[in-house]
């Protein structure tokens, strides 16, 4: 309240602030600074500004060029892997890629034992095949399959560094490729084939395969099409069905059938490895090129597939210990010489040139082919020098002329090599008198007719005399048929050819099979002409089946995979009757004392019956031997690719050793089987119409009339001047003899 009547207080303003701000002293005024003089930009002279307005044009320019380069760029890309993209079909179609079909030929028990042309196994997928393969074909050919879009930069980069430091090109050796870029190359960037424009496939396929960098650039787009179109796993499949893994397999499943015997599905590691191995170079390290080779790549990818995990330290070293081996029909390198004789042996739309998967059955006895091979090398082994390049072949077939097993050469694990068995045309040598001896028989001669062993001058039209010689240059004068074939005779031989007819001998061989032209003159019956080890064998068949001519054969069907039904079957057998079964019988005997008591004597084979002849050509220069059982028949050849003379070596001395050593492993734990032979009671104690007269005789230095000259009490007599024999019985006329009773009336 106001006071009144007293004095008036004060006035006192509000309080705005707080004690503790009144009693904080008040700062020191700072001095003021003086101001800085303002700075004087830093004059350029005008070299200066010039040097850097170019430079500076120069940046603008290539940041515009780089941008816009790089935007038309990634616009072409684009627009190339949509174009490639829209031409993507569905993978499955893209797994068979083969131009051409496959051969695959089975053995007499249906076993594969042969394959020709590019085969397919038939689909196999990424989620099937063996996860060994899977692992081993990422860790060999692109670790980082599953983590890029189809191209490498880093693999690009490191292969080129790698292709300059060992002094290539940059894109030469290593191209640093994805599996996706590898599909890209075996689908040929899209391009199909065309026999129009290309003049071999195996151009159009060196060209897809071709590097360099345009190669390259049309690879990326490619590539990024089918990472957009495909799944990894699809795309893999792609690769597992079309790479090319040597000895004709396309394809992993195709490549485990060829050299394992087995699927794709069971490989084990080392089998896995191996396979994968084959991708960098598969005709270089097929392990039916070099198994060693094969095997020690196979070990560089279990050491990457150790490397990156994908086996324990217990897993490799397991593998590495036990490599993968060739299955048996895969050490026979795709059936060999026989494999090619048949393939030969069939029209080239439905083998060389086919477009489909032809199954051929053939003949081939797989332990029969082993039993030869073994036997020949183990003579050359034990009994040939070291060094020798002498070579020979062996051929084994039935008496109907299947052919069971066949060695073209001592290199018996090959393909497409020179077949000495079925295409060396050499000179028979004596393994040709048996067709001599066949004809005297067939015209009613015995084995017991008498033939003077003596020497012997004959006067050849247009040539002028030709006196023959015995191999041992000795003469035992007259002997039976019998032994001068046993001991292989020449000058009774000559005399037998002369007297039957040079005619009728031409036309037994002939009709036995010896396809090649025959010499002319007297010299023919001692084996001049030439002919291959498999004519010479089937015309021995025909001895062995009573007489009757064979054609040598090895397809006994032929028809499209799939199908039930054969195209055609067996290409051979058995055909006409050439000399008569008595005959046959007799001949057999003869040419079994050959082995007994003559010059065939090392192809006797411990209880059972052999019968044989052995063939020496002038110089050496060819031995052989062809013999048979009841079972069998075996023709051995042996010489020089050159043509030069063997050191040492008859028909009776390694071939014949070989001989025996083939039918010995052949033979074993068959039954013994006698040889379909006559008994020498047959003939002996009848009446001989061949010494049952006496004649004039014929002068060696006479011309030989083409007809022949009769045999009388062993000597050649001259046509006409002896009496007709006057046979109790009139034996019907075998067919031989209706043969030279025609040719007589000729000539």
């Amino acid at each position: 309240m106001a006071e009144t009547g007293g004095r008036r207080g004060s006035l006192v303003a509000d309080e705005r602030y707080s004690a503790a701000q009144k009693a904080a002293p008040k700062p020191k005024s700072t001095p003021p600074r003086k101001p800085s003089k303002p700075k004087t930009p830093r004059r350029r002279g005008p070299i200066r500004n010039a040097l850097f307005g170019f430079v500076n044009l120069i940046w603008r320019v290539i940041w515009g060029f780089t941008w816009r380069s790089a935007a038309v760029l990634g616009l072409i890309l684009g627009l190339a892997t949509f174009y490639f993209y829209a031409q993507l079909p569905d993978y499955t179609a893209l797994l068979d890629g083969r131009n051409r079909g496959s051969v695959t030929m089975l053995d007499t028990e249906g076993a594969v034992f042969a394959w020709r042309g590019e085969t397919f196994g038939g689909h196999t997928t990424a989620d099937n095949v063996s996860p060994w393969l899977r692992k081993a074909i990422v860790a060999t050919e692109d670790k980082r399959f599953y983590h890029h879009f189809g191209v490498s930069p880093r693999g690009i980069i490191s292969a080129v560094a790698i292709n300059l430091r060992e002094g290539r090109g940059p894109l030469e050796g290593n191209g640093g490729s994805t599996i996706t870029q590898q599909v890209a190359k075996l689908l040929c960037l899209g391009v199909p084939y065309d026999p129009k424009h290309w003049k071999t496939e195996a151009e159009y396929e060196s060209d897809c395969r071709s590097g360099g960098v345009t190669r390259k650039i049309k690879e990326i787009p490619y590539a990024l099409a089918m990472e957009a179109k495909y799944s990894k796993a699809q795309i893999l499949t792609i690769y597992l069905n079309r790479a090319y893994l040597g000895a004709g397999a396309r394809g992993f499943e195709a490549a485990a059938q060829r050299y394992f015997g087995i699927s794709a599905a069971n490989v084990n590691p080392q089998q896995a490895a191996m396979l994968a191995g084959l991708l960098k170079a598969p005709s270089t390290y097929a392990p039916t090129t070099n198994l060693k080779r094969s095997q020690e790549r196979a070990g560089m990818v279990l050491a990457l597939m150790h490397d990156q995990g994908y086996l324990t330290d217990a897993q490799w070293q397991d593998a590495r210990n036990n490599p993968a081996t060739l299955s048996a029909a895969a050490q026979a390198r795709a059936g060999g010489y026989f494999a090619d004789w048949v393939m030969d042996s069939v029209p080239d739309f439905l083998s060389k040139d086919t477009t489909e998967d032809v199954i051929i059955r053939t003949t081939l006895d797989q332990r029969i082919q082993r039993a030869a091979e073994e036997a020949l090398a183990a003579v050359f082994d034990t009994k040939v020098k070291d060094g020798s390049t002498a070579e020979a072949a062996v051929i084994v077939m039935s008496a109907d002329g299947a052919v069971r097993a066949m060695v073209g050469g001592r290199a018996s694990k090959v393909s497409g090599a020179f077949n000495r068995a079925t295409q060396a045309r050499r000179q028979t040598g004596s393994t040709f008198k048996p067709f001599v001896y066949a004809a005297a028989l067939d015209l009613g001669w015995t084995p017991d007719t008498t033939i003077e062993d003596a020497p012997l001058t004959i006067n050849v039209r247009g040539s002028g005399p030709w006196s023959p010689q015995n191999y041992t240059k000795e003469y035992l004068g007259p002997i039976p048929l019998w032994k001068a074939l046993a001991n292989s005779i020449n000058t009774a031989t000559v005399r037998v050819g002369q007297a039957v007819g040079l005619p009728a001998v031409r036309k037994v061989a002939s009709d036995f099979g010896f396809a090649s032209e025959l010499a002319p003159g007297p010299a023919v019956v001692l084996g001049v002409s030439e002919s291959t080890l498999l004519e010479m064998t089937g015309a021995y068949a025909g001895i062995l089946n009573g007489g009757s001519s064979v054609r040598p054969y090895g397809l006994t069907e032929l028809r499209l995979k799939g199908d039930t039904d054969p195209l055609f079957g067996a290409g051979g057998g058995m055909g006409e009757r050439v000399i008569s079964e008595k005959a046959a019988r007799e001949l057999i005997w003869m040419m079994h004392q050959g082995v007994e008591q003559g010059t065939s004597m090392r192809a006797r084979l411990d209880g059972r019956e052999v019968a044989g002849k052995t063939g020496t050509t002038q110089s050496a220069r060819d031995a052989w031997f062809i013999g048979f059982t009841a079972d069998y028949v075996a023709g051995v050849w042996m010489g020089y690719d050159d043509n030069r003379p063997l050191t040492g070596v008859t028909g009776g001395g390694l071939p014949a050793e070989i001989w025996h050593e083939v039918m010995t492993r052949v033979e074993e734990g068959e039954p013994v089987t006698p040889l379909p032979m006559a008994d020498p009671s047959e003939w002996r104690g009848q009446p001989n119409p061949n010494n049952a007269y006496p004649g004039q005789a014929w002068s060696s230095n006479d011309p030989v009339p083409e007809g022949g000259v009769p045999v009388v009490n062993g000597e050649l007599v001259a046509p006409g001047t002896a009496p007709q024999p006057q046979p109790q019985q009139q034996a019907p006329q075998s067919f031989g003899q209706a043969i030279d009773s025609l040719l007589r009336s000729i000539y």
